[in-house]
């Protein structure tokens, strides 16, 4: 055999190896951390956490991507609480690397959110049926002026737009479903939703640690809906558009996102939603530095009450 004969040869011989090593190595997922059956306790921002930390037991921590995963126990259920950060995509993101590293039954959301209904003030705290992600858009051209009309071959839910803004549905997975489908619509679970109903009459704080006081008595609303949207709102003219086409009693900026990621893995969503501030419908500045931490603990105070009644 020549030299180019043999150097052909032991070439076939090394791709031939690679190959089988490929085929015969175990493809690694990722290492579930946790196999105990927990539910997932999620907040945007470590303020709306920090009530709920306060109060759990057995607490240990697990990092993953730089997330801090915090399991133990609260008001006698097994929970794992985090941090999923501001925005849809963070939301959704860090919501599935939960279901992925631990065994996931039950998701809650507890945070604060901007108020659209005008019958809520601050401080109440809203529990939704369904979320719908109302920011996902068909930015339309002007057929006539002022007149904006969307492409016929393009699907848009059948609701009004605001100016150019026309809502879309979103394409949706799930194991449970051989064809994609598209959702508008999240709904709560409606076994959890059930247990929410029965806890309307938990008494709220209306002054927070620093004697920052609401003048009225905040309460809890079951019912309803809630929208959320890479947008921070603070515009009267789009709240009450909001208000109008959606029936939203509030919005914000991940939990819709977060029941598309719990539906997609058929696991039972609810979220509270205390209202820092009113979206831009308040006579002055936006309110949400004043009252961020009293809706914050009036949130996680509904939680607490709402997991000592969930049998």
């Amino acid at each position: 055999m020549n030299a180019t004969c043999m150097t052909n040869a032991l070439h076939r011989l090394l791709v031939a190896a690679i190959l089988i090593t490929a085929l015969v190595s175990p493809v690694h997922s990722a290492p579930v951390l946790d196999e105990t059956p927990r539910v997932a306790i999620i907040s945007a921002f470590g303020q709306e956490l920090n009530l709920l930390l306060t109060k759990l037991s057995e607490s240990q921590e697990h990092s993953v991507n730089g997330v801090t995963f915090t399991t133990g126990k609260l008001e006698g259920k097994r929970v794992v609480l985090f941090v999923c950060g501001v925005s849809m995509t963070n939301a959704a993101m860090t919501t599935q690397l939960a279901l992925d590293r631990f065994n996931i039954t039950n998701i809650v959301v507890s945070g604060i959110a901007g108020g659209v209904n005008p019958a809520l003030q601050i401080g109440d705290v809203t529990v939704a049926e369904q979320w719908g992600q109302y920011l996902e858009l068909l930015m339309a051209r002007e057929s006539t002026p002022g007149k904006y009309a969307p492409p016929p071959w393009l699907d848009v839910v059948q609701l009004p737009n605001f100016g150019m803004m026309h809502p879309r549905p979103v394409g949706v997975r799930r194991a449970a479903n051989k064809d994609p489908q598209t959702k508008f619509w999240f709904q709560s679970d409606p076994m959890m939703l059930a247990v929410a109903r029965r806890i309307q009459e938990t008494a709220l704080a209306r002054c927070d640690s620093s004697n920052q006081c609401l003048e009225h008595h905040p309460r809890v609303v079951v019912g309803g809906n809630g929208v959320s949207g890479a947008a921070f709102v603070d515009n009267a003219a789009f709240r009450e558009y909001v208000f109008n086409t959606f029936h939203a009693n509030v919005l914000d900026m991940e939990t819709a996102a977060i029941a598309h990621v719990a539906y997609s893995n058929g696991v039972g969503f609810i979220a509270f939603r205390s209202l820092s501030d009113l979206a831009g419908g308040g006579a002055g500045a936006n309110e949400i530095g004043l009252f961020m931490k009293t809706a914050a603990d009036n949130s996680a105070k509904v939680l607490l009450t709402f997991f000592a009644a969930w049998k």
